[in-house]
């Protein structure tokens, strides 16, 4: 059973919110393909140094036993304890544009009041729009843009920028319920699923989080430095390339898997990628081949191997 409270308190030393700015909402949580949002929301409290407005109760919101706190165990006595976050904070861009921004770990108990509250800091608030960013695996090549399914009520960034527009079921996160309890009520809201080639899914892929940056500018017309994790993703793609020639059944993979995006992206109707993305999905049995190609890697069989499933 949860700890029962308040389910958030107000910052004391919070700044003033000038009303009509743009929310932003990345939470991690059941999938973070190629650590997308946990990549974004170390840089935006890194080098954005959001100021909290509303802190939400971990006692109240968060499974301690599922998602364990880290803490320090130096030589003979422990030390730096770092609580889980999940904050309302008032943050700004590389411009210094103002905006909402709602960051931290997915909540797993009462979601519906989490939303309740969410949709209610943000009527507010006054905001202007609401966008949300997360990160699924796709059978699709490193080597193409990554690209976007958008949902909302924005049908102008679902037509310029969503390149698979399924119809399925999935196991929902508080994201979606966010997005529909905000389409509820009437709100301009976007979601953006990331599609991230799922045999890079389990490491921290740079180019995940440069995507995830800029689904939120076109959708908010935020601006947000890169420039230092654009370097990181040549450095990155460089290891993989490295991995990927080095191996006749990873090179073959990849070139069928370039084919099919190349041959769904000729004839699609759909969007064409944002700057950094573009990658549609098909061909699962060979995505489940080049996946279980990697998980049956053992240590010492393919050193390069091993780097890129462990990099994370």
């Amino acid at each position: 059973m949860p700890f029962s409270g308040p389910l958030y308190e107000r910052v004391a030393s919070a700044p003033p919110v000038p009303s009509g700015l743009p929310l932003v909402i990345v939470l991690t949580g059941f999938t973070d393909a190629g650590g997308a949002v946990s990549q974004m929301i170390e840089l935006f409290r890194d080098d954005l140094d959001p100021a909290p407005i509303v802190a939400f109760s971990s006692d109240v919101l968060l499974d301690y036993r599922a998602r364990r706190p880290l803490i320090t165990f130096d030589a003979d006595h422990l030390a730096d304890y770092r609580p889980a976050r999940l904050e309302l904070s008032l943050a700004h861009d590389a411009l210094g544009q103002p905006f909402v921004l709602l960051a931290g770990y997915e909540p797993d108990f009462a979601w519906e009041a989490f939303s309740e509250t969410v949709v209610g800091l943000a009527e507010g608030l006054q905001v202007s729009t609401v966008t949300w960013v997360h990160a699924i695996p796709m059978p699709v090549p490193h080597t193409r843009p990554i690209g976007a399914t958008v949902s909302g009520t924005r049908a102008d960034l679902t037509k310029a920028h969503s390149v698979w527009q399924p119809h399925t079921q999935v196991p929902s996160t508080v994201g979606h319920l966010l997005e529909y309890r905000f389409a509820q009520s009437g709100a301009s809201v976007a979601g953006f699923v990331l599609l991230v080639p799922h045999y890079l899914a389990d490491t921290d892929f740079p180019a995940a989080l440069l995507a995830g940056l800029d689904s939120l500018s076109v959708a908010t017309g935020l601006v947000f430095d890169g420039d230092a994790v654009r370097e990181e993703n040549r450095e990155y793609l460089a290891k993989v390339e490295e991995q990927v020639s080095g191996n006749d059944e990873l090179t073959a993979m990849l070139r069928t898997l370039e084919e099919r995006y190349d041959s769904y992206m000729a004839g699609s109707t759909l969007a064409q990628p944002i700057i950094h993305t573009g990658d549609l999905p098909s061909a699962d049995e060979l995505a489940a081949e080049l996946e279980r190609f990697l998980a049956d890697r053992r240590p010492g069989d393919d050193k390069r191997g091993d780097d890129l499933r462990g990099r994370r």
